[in-house]
């Protein structure tokens, strides 16, 4: 029960919007104040203990089955290591060789010759692996397709560089020996052999192609989704992940909960005890224990600019002042990729007492690292360690699309501004149409004459999308459509790139709420990264950001010109 002589804590109060003034702590006589807390037994320490000992029990189970998408009902999930390969680089994989791209089969092609010329051979086969794989040259449908860049490229590689998916698929082919094509000395066999086996190995684990089937892109959504399990001892523990755009995993991605992957005949979980001694948390710039000791001033909370509603700030001093040191840290090294459960904590203060410390999310609504639960069952407490990247290095976009509204013609736009061109250069298809585009020669004998034109013309790297309602429910797409001719029949804008192109056999039908009225970006970029045993992995992944607002396609119909 509160009184006027005894207290618990003291806290400054100050009335003033200047946080400087509260955190001073003046008073008028510090030594009354000691000699208060000496006359009230604070100094004692007989209220209260400390921690000393802390005796840990865990569970912690490896993540083993991942499966794309998210399964509504029990699947057969996919092995998974996370201690040999990132989560991103299993999500966001991609086929990277088809359709085949002209640089990067030169390039491996090269990489071929190099290791051939390390080998001790009795003559060269440098031109004769080339001429028995050389790039082969356009058919007259491809340069009209292609751009004029590529052309010139495909041109200049023609017949004098090696094609590396033409070699790897003639060593797949002839394995374990070489194939007929070219002849090899009996003398030279072996090392051509050899250069041929590291070569091969090389080229599968450099890029890892993925199959369409096993895509965690979801087109309606623009979105990935996936789920993870691991065994556990109530059976199996699934973690679902519905939208994941930003490039970067973590474990606020995750939602616990969903169908069985298979996880539950996997490893069994390992069990955790630690006996240790708790540790205070600390952090630089934290505030001395003591009122009067001096601290070396590495962070001034009295300089933090806050206001009357700065609530979050306000509660940021609050906790560094007055609770910073009532939080401890008991060190318990986990494995990448594993999902921790706490199953006992055994405290033994300065006083030989135990305690023991019971579960935050069934004694309180106090949450910390908590997944979100996708059942209606309350989600127990445990941790989440995802195998994900902590940094990986990025290229430039090899495709960029907008999707954005066009009020005036009712309808959504997908621009391809750039795609993956067929030699494996970025192509910009806004410089490529104006190129092929020719003017037309103003018609000077009949200078007051009016025109019937049917449709405006848009540009061809421009795809239409327009609100259909699905069948038996009140959901609006937004569908991929075509564009009206010159003579009134539908053609279909083609798209270059990979994002807007829809897989075989389905249409594209993108839900309405995925393109608000700012639009969205999403463009597709190299990734490269070095995981935990030292392993490289090269993939392509997608990135979904916030567009730049509606636009004007121009279109109209039945005007005169």
């Amino acid at each position: 029960m509160p009184s006027i002589t005894s207290w618990i804590r003291l806290e400054p109060k100050a009335r003033a919007a200047d946080e400087q003034v509260g955190l001073q702590a003046c008073i008028h006589d510090p030594l009354w104040l000691l000699g208060r807390q000496w006359q009230m037994g604070e100094f004692k320490g007989s209220d209260t203990g400390s921690p000393v000992v802390a005796r840990l029990r865990a569970e912690s189970g490896l993540i083993t089955r991942y499966h794309p998408g998210v399964p509504a009902q029990h699947v057969e999930g996919r092995r998974y290591d996370g201690q040999t390969q990132p989560l991103e680089a299993l999500v966001e994989q991609e086929s990277i060789r088809q359709p085949a791209r002209l640089l990067l089969a030169v390039d491996a092609g090269l990489h071929f010759l190099r290791l051939l010329e390390q080998q001790s051979l009795s003559k060269s086969y440098r031109d004769i692996f080339i001429r028995s794989y050389a790039v082969p040259p356009l058919s007259a449908d491809q340069r009209q397709q292609f751009d004029a860049a590529s052309v010139r490229t495909f041109d200049m590689m023609t017949g004098r560089a090696l094609h590396g998916d033409l070699l790897a698929a003639a060593l797949r082919r002839a394995r374990p020996r070489l194939p007929t094509e070219p002849a090899i000395d009996a003398a030279d066999a072996a090392e051509v052999t050899l250069a041929s086996a590291e070569w091969l190995t090389w080229y599968d684990s450099l890029l890892r192609d993925k199959d369409a089937k096993d895509s965690a892109w979801i087109d309606e959504r623009m979105e990935y989704a996936f789920a993870v399990s691991a065994r556990s001892s109530a059976g199996e523990r699934t973690l679902v992940t519905r939208e994941y755009i930003q490039g970067q995993l973590d474990w606020y991605a995750f939602n616990s909960g969903g169908p069985s992957l298979g996880a539950a005949s996997d490893a069994t979980p390992r069990t955790i005890t630690r006996t240790t001694m708790p540790a205070g948390v600390t952090y630089r710039g934290m505030p001395a224990q003591r009122w009067w000791e001096f601290e070396d001033a590495q962070v001034d909370f009295g300089a933090v600019d806050t206001r009357p509603e700065d609530l979050a700030r306000m509660l940021l001093i609050e906790f560094a002042t007055s609770y910073g040191n009532d939080w401890f840290v008991i060190p318990v090294e986990l494995e990448t990729g594993s999902i921790c459960t706490i199953r006992s904590l055994i405290i033994t203060d300065t006083f030989g007492d135990r305690f023991a410390v019971p579960d935050t999310t069934q004694s309180g609504p106090w949450r910390m690292f908590q997944l979100t639960s996708n059942s209606l069952e309350p989600a127990s407490g445990f941790l989440f360690v995802p195998p994900v990247v902590l940094k990986n290095v990025e290229g430039p976009p090899i495709e960029d699309v907008v999707l954005f509204r066009d009020e005036m013609a009712n309808m959504a736009w997908g621009v391809e501004r750039v795609v993956d061109g067929p030699a494996g250069r970025p192509l910009n298809r806004h410089d490529a149409y104006y190129e092929r585009a020719t003017p037309q020669a103003p018609d000077i004998s009949l200078p007051d004459a009016l025109r019937y034109e049917l449709a405006a013309t848009v540009p061809d790297h421009w795809i239409p999308f327009v609100p259909v309602q699905i069948s038996g429910s009140r959901a609006i797409r937004l569908r991929r459509a075509a564009m009206l001719d010159a003579n009134g029949r539908p053609q279909f804008n083609r798209s270059q790139g990979r994002i807007l192109t829809p897989k075989p056999g389905q249409r594209l039908d993108v839900c309405e709420e995925e393109i608000p009225r700012e639009g969205i970006r999403l463009s597709r970029n190299y990734q490269y990264t070095r995981w935990l045993d030292g392993s490289t992995h090269v993939w392509i992944g997608r990135r979904k950001d916030v567009g730049r607002g509606e636009g004007a396609s121009g279109l109209r119909f039945d005007s005169l010109r």
